[in-house]
C-alpha cells in the first residue's frame, strides 16, 4: 500500500515539468491527454500601432501639431523688433493696448465675420465645451475687440477710442509659408468716429511701421462702397457674370450667388480673365462714399504715401465698408522666390496678387513712379472701415470705426527677404569665470553686484575648468573675464583678464564693480 503513493507521487511530479515544456497546451479532465488552448497575442500585436506611438512617446517623440511653429530664442529678436516699433508708435498716435480673450463664444464670429466667409465655413476652430456652450478659439481680433467696447460702455466716453492688440489668432487653414494655424497679429481700431481722416490715419500708421522697420512696400486701396450704393454694383456685377458662369470655377460658382464681391480676388486665372471687363465699384459709390474716399486719398497724398489705386480689392470678411486697403511689400527683381503659396487669403482675408504687375504710385516727392510688386507675395495685412460692425453686435446706435490687422509671422518673412539687418540683444561685457565650489556661490553674488551696476555679464556656473569657460567667452567676444579661484576668495580679491591682450589684474573684490566700470567706459 505504501508503493502506490509513492509511484503516483512520481507520476504526478513528471506531469508537474512537462508542463512548461508544453506551451499552448493543458492537461484535459482525464490527465493524460493535451488540449490546444487559443494562441495568446503578444501585447504588442493586441494594440497594434497604438501601443507603439504610446511606446515612442515615452521615449520623447512628441512633435508639434500640424500647422503650429515654435519661436526660438535666435529668432526673438525679430518678434523683439516688431513689437518695440508696434509699442512705441502706437502710444505716439494716441493707441492704447487693449487685451481680449483668445476663447470666445462662437456667434460673436458667425455674426460679425459672415456666414458664407471661408472662416467661418472652413476654418474656424470651434468646439462644446464642458457646459455645453459653444466656443470658438479667436479667428480675428476686431469683433472682439468690438464686443469689449460694447460691453464695457466706451460709447459713453470721448469718441474715438483708438486701441492697439498684439497675441494669437488660430484658424483650421492649409498650412504653408506665412501661415499657420496659429499665427500672431498685431491691430490697431478706431471706434466711434466716421471722418476720412481716421481712415488716413491708420493707413499712415501701418505705412510708418514699415517704414520703421526699413521695410521696402506700397499701399494698395480701394472703396467698395456702403450699403445703399454697394447693391447696385453687385446687381452690375452678377449681370456681367452671370453669361460667363460656365468658364468661373468652383469656388466662384458658390460665390456668384452668396458673395460676388469675393469673385474680384480670385486666383484662379480664367477668372482674372473674365474680370478684366468687370464693371467697377468706384463708378458705383454714392456721392457720400465718393467724397469720403477722395478725402483719404488727399490725406495721403498730402503725407507722400506711395499707393495703388487697386479697383480689384475687396475684403475677404462681410462687415468693411467704404474704404479698404492692403500693404504689399517690394522686391528687387533679382528676389522672385515665394514666400507662400498664391492663391490663398491672409490671416485678416487679405488677398494674393499672383500675376505681374508694374503699380503707377506716388512717391514721397508727388512724382508718379514705376515700382515692381513681387508677384508672389502675400500682403503684410490689411484693413478699412467698418461702420455697421458695432450695431451688429448689439450697440443702441450705428458706431463708426476703422481698423487693420498685420500677420507678425508674414512680416518677419519680409524683413528676411529683404534682407533687413537686425541686430540682436546687447552682447556681454565680461564673462564671470570660477573655479571650485565656493567660488560658484560667491560667482552668485557677485553676478548679482554687476547687474545691479547695469554691467551686461555673461556666464557658465555648470562648467568648472577654466580652460572651457575662456574658450566660451572668446566665443562671445566679450572685452574682460572676472576670474575667481580659491586663492582669490582666500584673498579676498578677482583677477580681471583682457581677453584681447591676456594682461590679467588681481584687483580688492570689493572694488571689482567699480574697476569694471572704468574699463568699460
Amino acid at each position: 500500500m505504501a508503493r502506490k503513493p509513492i509511484k503516483k507521487t512520481k507520476k504526478t511530479t513528471k506531469k508537474k515539468a512537462a508542463v512548461p515544456q508544453l506551451q499552448g497546451f493543458r492537461f484535459g479532465s482525464k490527465g493524460r491527454e493535451p488540449v490546444r488552448l487559443k494562441k495568446t497575442p503578444s501585447r504588442a500585436k493586441k494594440t497594434g500601432k497604438a501601443f507603439q506611438e504610446s511606446q515612442g512617446r515615452k521615449m520623447g517623440s512628441f512633435s508639434l501639431l500640424r500647422g503650429m511653429k515654435d519661436v526660438l530664442p535666435e529668432e526673438q529678436k525679430y518678434w523683439d523688433l516688431v513689437r518695440d516699433k508696434v509699442e512705441k508708435l502706437g502710444s505716439i498716435y494716441g493707441f492704447g493696448k487693449i487685451e481680449t480673450p483668445i476663447l470666445e463664444e462662437t456667434a460673436l464670429f458667425r455674426r460679425a465675420v459672415g456666414e458664407d466667409t471661408d472662416i467661418i465655413t472652413k476654418e474656424m476652430f470651434s468646439f462644446k465645451d464642458q457646459g455645453g456652450d459653444e466656443v470658438c478659439l479667436r479667428p480675428e481680433a476686431t469683433a472682439s475687440v468690438v464686443r469689449a467696447y460694447i460691453e464695457h460702455g466706451m460709447l459713453n466716453r470721448s469718441q474715438p477710442q483708438k486701441f492697439w492688440y498684439l497675441g494669437p489668432m488660430f484658424r483650421r487653414d492649409r498650412p504653408q509659408a506665412g501661415r499657420q494655424r496659429q499665427f500672431n497679429q498685431f491691430g490697431f481700431e478706431a471706434i466711434g468716429a466716421g471722418d476720412s481722416v481716421i481712415d488716413a490715419q491708420l493707413i499712415i500708421l501701418f505705412y510708418k511701421i514699415c517704414e520703421e522697420l526699413k521695410m521696402d512696400v506700397t499701399v494698395q486701396i480701394n472703396s467698395i462702397g456702403c450699403l445703399e450704393c454697394r447693391p447696385a454694383y453687385k446687381k452690375a456685377l452678377v449681370d456681367y457674370l452671370k453669361v460667363k458662369k460656365n468658364f468661373l470655377c468652383d469656388d466662384c460658382k458658390n460665390r456668384l450667388g452668396k458673395n460676388p464681391l469675393r469673385i474680384l480676388d480670385c486666383k484662379n486665372r480664367e477668372c482674372q480673365k473674365m474680370m478684366e471687363e468687370a464693371p467697377q465699384i468706384v463708378d458705383f459709390l454714392c456721392e457720400d462714399c465718393k467724397g469720403h474716399f477722395i478725402k483719404v486719398l488727399e490725406c495721403l497724398d498730402e503725407c507722400a504715401i506711395p499707393y495703388n489705386l487697386n479697383s480689384k480689392l475687396v475684403r475677404g470678411l462681410d462687415y468693411y465698408t467704404k474704404t479698404v486697403f492692403e500693404i504689399w511689400p517690394l522686391f528687387d527683381e533679382q528676389k522672385e522666390d515665394q514666400l507662400g503659396t498664391q492663391g490663398e487669403e491672409n490671416e485678416k482675408g487679405v488677398s494674393t496678387n499672383e500675376t505681374n504687375m508694374t503699380n503707377k504710385t506716388n512717391n514721397k516727392d508727388g512724382e508718379s513712379v514705376a515700382s515692381k510688386v513681387d508677384p508672389s507675395n502675400l500682403a503684410l495685412g490689411g484693413g478699412g472701415r467698418y461702420d455697421g460692425l458695432a450695431e451688429i453686435l448689439g450697440a443702441r446706435e450705428e458706431t463708426p470705426a476703422a481698423g487693420f490687422a498685420v500677420g507678425i509671422e508674414r512680416m518677419i518673412l519680409v524683413l528676411k527677404k529683404q534682407e533687413v539687418k537686425i541686430s540682436g540683444s546687447k552682447k556681454a561685457d565680461i564673462f564671470l569665470a570660477q573655479l571650485g565650489d565656493q567660488a560658484k556661490k560667491i560667482s552668485l553674488k557677485l553676478f548679482e553686484d554687476l547687474r545691479k551696476g547695469n554691467i551686461k555679464t555673461a556666464e557658465n556656473f555648470s562648467k568648472d575648468g577654466l580652460k572651457s569657460q575662456l574658450e566660451q567667452a572668446d566665443k562671445l567676444g566679450v572685452k574682460y573675464t572676472l576670474i575667481i579661484g580659491q586663492k582669490e576668495i582666500l584673498d579676498r580679491t578677482i583677477i580681471i583678464r583682457d581677453m584681447e591682450s591676456g594682461v590679467q589684474e588681481v584687483v580688492d573684490f570689493d572694488k571689482a564693480v567699480e574697476e569694471v566700470k572704468k574699463r568699460l567706459k
